[in-house]
């Protein structure tokens, strides 16, 4: 197959839709198929056309304000060019152009969808554009002839939201790159807490930072960069914790195993997720995980090497800690990219049948 991927941004633009794109793309080229991915993010610092790992990758320049939506009108140029030696487009992200514009020029090409969907934006001004993106998105999203959602939350959302019936096939991981991972050996022996992510209000990482006060026993290490950082150190030092808890800043993908193989729990209190992949990585590393009952975070809570709540207080996260540190992890097995290359080929090649059937 000749497929044809579109996506806000790529490798080595780091981020969970741009893995998921990557590890689907990847899987595909490695089974024989032929894949270029048409991307919003053209910047000096790297190629307009490339090849990775077997993957042709065309890149437009777009401006996104905000760092998002990622308007790029040269991606309907080039993904209307491309389709035409194209079986099929299968675009990504509701929450960027590239989605919509992928819409447009996919024309007669089977077109799927993965929209990443978590409904809202936990900023003010991003989640009022949202509105007004809203219709442009539904469109797109019913011009699609099939939807794809990461979670049965997102599932949810986008029958609530857009009356779309979206299949449901999971972010998938590397489990054995996690489930053998050795324990981080840190200088300061200390059992610790682990959050990982970008640093940015709504991932909630100021909860662990206050949580912390009623755990002395623990310390808190944060792996991810991003703006609220200062508000984050800030925090840490009026409460009276800056000595346990250790900001890591970006970690290599290679470090990760370790760190969350180390940690007595990993905690998740993210306001807006669509999956919850940090959630997914820290189990196969066999550390149970505390999450917000928010997003599709809800979906993970009801794992029994999960706990979930809904209030983020210092009092009712110190006291989720104590009890989810005692869970063994993983409970039940992990989805693997091979099994999410495996849905979706087969996905594929029943809409590229329909699609034949259906032709005069």
């Amino acid at each position: 197959m000749k497929i044809l991927q579109v996506t806000h941004r790529y490798p080595p633009r780091a981020g969970g839709v741009e893995t998921h794109v990557q590890r689907v793309s990847e899987g595909l080229v490695a089974r024989g198929h032929r894949v270029t991915v048409v991307t919003a993010d053209a910047g000096s610092d790297v190629s307009r056309r490339e090849r990775r790992n077997g993957v042709r990758i065309r890149r437009c320049r777009g401006v996104a304000p905000g760092g998002a939506f990622h308007f790029a009108p040269g991606v309907a140029r080039v993904v209307a060019d491309a389709a035409a030696d194209a079986d099929l487009v299968h675009a990504h992200n509701y929450h960027s152009f590239p989605l919509a514009l992928a819409a447009l020029g996919a024309k007669s090409r089977p077109f799927v969808a993965t929209p990443h969907y978590h409904g809202s934006s936990a900023d003010g001004l991003r989640d009022r554009l949202l509105g007004l993106y809203r219709p442009v998105g539904r469109e797109a999203l019913r011009r699609a002839d099939a939807v794809v959602a990461v979670s049965e939350w997102e599932r949810e959302r986008l029958r609530r939201d857009f009356g779309v019936d979206a299949a449901v096939i999971p972010n998938g991981l590397d489990v054995d790159r996690f489930e053998n991972a050795t324990p981080l050996a840190r200088e300061r022996p200390r059992p610790y807490l682990l959050a990982v992510g970008r640093l940015v209000e709504y991932k909630g990482v100021q909860h662990a930072i206050r949580a912390l006060t009623a755990l002395p026993e623990y310390d808190l290490l944060v792996a991810g960069s991003g703006p609220y950082r200062p508000e984050l150190e800030t925090l840490a030092r009026d409460v009276g914790v800056a000595d346990r808890v250790e900001f890591l800043g970006y970690v290599d993908d290679d470090d990760l195993p370790n760190l969350y193989a180390g940690a007595a729990a990993h905690l998740a209190l993210s306001t807006h997720e669509a999956y919850g992949m940090t959630v997914a990585e820290s189990l196969a590393a066999g550390t149970p995980a505390l999450v917000r009952e928010a997003g599709a975070l809800v979906d993970w809570a009801g794992r029994p090497d999960c706990l979930g709540i809904s209030r983020v207080d210092p009092e009712t996260v110190a006291d989720a800690v104590r009890r989810v540190v005692e869970l063994d992890a993983p409970a039940t097995l992990l989805p693997t990219w091979t099994e999410v290359v495996d849905a979706l080929e087969s996905k594929y090649r029943a809409l590229l049948s329909s699609d034949a059937e259906g032709r005069p």
